[in-house]
């Protein structure tokens, strides 16, 4: 089960990777959900151009999000 420091570490790295995303040369001044989408999409692309599987990574990322809250994945 992750700690609550654990927990807040990750929710602090996600937050600022989330904050110099918006802050790119892009210049994005959007809401927390649309970058999150424009993230995820950007996400897909470069899984596209590096021939990796995005949505074997999404549900391995599940998993240890389950572990590290102390859940089973499901």
């Amino acid at each position: 089960m992750a700690t609550p420091n654990g927990h807040d570490a990750a929710v602090r790295r996600a937050d600022e990777a989330l904050q110099t995303y918006t802050l790119s040369g892009e210049g994005w001044r959007r809401s927390p959900s649309e970058t999150l989408q424009q993230v995820l999409a950007d996400l897909l692309h470069w899984c596209d151009d590096t021939q990796r599987d995005f949505d074997a990574a999404l549900a391995r990322a599940r998993t240890e999000h389950a572990r590290e809250a102390g859940r089973a994945a499901g």
